[in-house]
């Protein structure tokens, strides 16, 4: 028996519904018996990390969201049973109802690792507060007191954060949580 080759695919799907995406290929090519054709579903992920209410919480993110990728052979009916998946859009290619395009070698060894690379590095934080917010201040020497946010430092992870002493405005440059108890 030869060996069947498969190239990498991208398959277009709903935003936000990778997973269902994926979850629904593995189910439908493991039902049709067609695990010979398509090897690989992947979604490529970044773990990033929040602070939220005082408190880290760690999240996978899709790293191209809309898209799944896929190491299959279009062989037959494989192509029909994945544009046929909920949520799925169709094959990233060239026309419009064409055939769909294979990816580079390139492509698919730059994306793979760089797939790798998120999953391996450090996560990174995302600040989520903005200019105007108001906030609480738990820790250093205004430490109980309510600002506001002023400036937001991405590369050092801090917030610089104009608080009213006496019924002036000073600065504070340390901030870790929002507060709840603000009128």
């Amino acid at each position: 028996m030869t060996e069947i080759t498969k190239k990498w695919y991208v398959v277009r799907a709903v935003s936000g519904k990778e997973k269902k995406v994926k979850e629904y290929l593995e189910l439908e090519i493991a039902r049709h018996k067609l695990t010979e054709y398509v090897s690989q579903v992947l979604i490529p992920t970044e773990k990033v990390f929040q602070i939220r209410n005082g408190k880290k919480i760690n999240k996978e993110k899709a790293y191209l969201p809309g898209y799944v990728l896929l190491e299959a052979a279009l062989i037959g009916e494989v192509q029909h049973v994945i544009k046929g998946i909920p949520n799925v859009i169709g094959f990233l290619g060239g026309k419009k109802g064409g055939e769909p395009v294979a990816m580079r070698l390139s492509e698919v060894n730059r994306i793979l690792g760089k797939f790798d690379e998120l999953s391996e590095t450090e996560e990174e934080l995302r600040i989520p507060f903005t200019i105007g917010e108001a906030v609480k201040v738990i820790d250093g020497p205004f430490n109980n007191f309510s600002g506001t946010v002023d400036e937001i430092n991405e590369e050092k992870k801090k917030l610089k954060v104009m608080v009213k002493i006496f019924g002036r405005r000073c600065l504070n440059s340390l901030l870790t949580r929002r507060s709840e108890e603000i009128d």
